[in-house]
């Protein structure tokens, strides 16, 4: 067996199994800088959330990760920008299968998530998905394709139903002391 699949393979198991849900946020946090790609500066990550391939997972600053999201980094790379507030088990996934596939092939990409994005309580984004500035994603939504910039979708599959303010200042600022 290849050993950095067997390293990357222990560092998930110990995060996912027993680290995720200790009651603090500082020792989480200090695995993940150690493990994810990239942990931005105030970027907080509650209990429960799971990591598939950690290093290609990356956080910009002041990211709010609610508890028990799943990150599904296993070939392409999940990317936040500053200020993203994701709901609690929300799944962001970077990896599926071709259904017109007869060997039933992986198929994937990137997702990018732009700078104040809300991405809502249970919302599903898809592999190859960019989520532009501003945009809000509705709680529950499946997100299958490309999201504008300052929309507000939902709905599976989600759908525009709004516009969101573009004159967006704030800095998030959230530091749960046990979650």
């Amino acid at each position: 067996m290849n050993p950095r699949l067997l390293a990357g393979g222990l560092l998930a198991l110990g995060y996912n199994s027993l680290v995720s849900h200790l009651p603090s946020r500082h020792l989480r946090r200090l695995y993940l800088s150690a493990w994810l790609g990239t942990v931005g500066s105030g970027t907080g990550v509650q209990t429960g959330c799971r990591f598939l391939n950690g290093r290609k997972i990356h956080f910009g600053d002041r990211n709010v990760i609610n508890f028990g999201c799943l990150f599904d980094g296993r070939k392409f790379e999940i990317r936040t920008g500053s200020d993203v507030s994701i709901g609690p088990e929300a799944s962001i996934l970077s990896l599926g299968h071709d259904p017109q596939s007869a060997e039933f092939a992986d198929r994937g990409g990137d997702v990018v998530i732009g700078d104040r994005v809300w991405i809502g309580y249970r919302a599903i984004i898809l592999p190859g998905v960019t989520i532009g500035d501003g945009a809000v994603i509705g709680s529950g939504s499946v997100v299958t394709k490309d999201v504008e910039p300052y929309c507000i979708v939902a709905g599976n599959p989600a759908r525009k139903i709004g516009e969101r303010s573009r004159d967006l200042g704030y800095r998030l600022n959230y530091d749960p002391r046990f979650l």
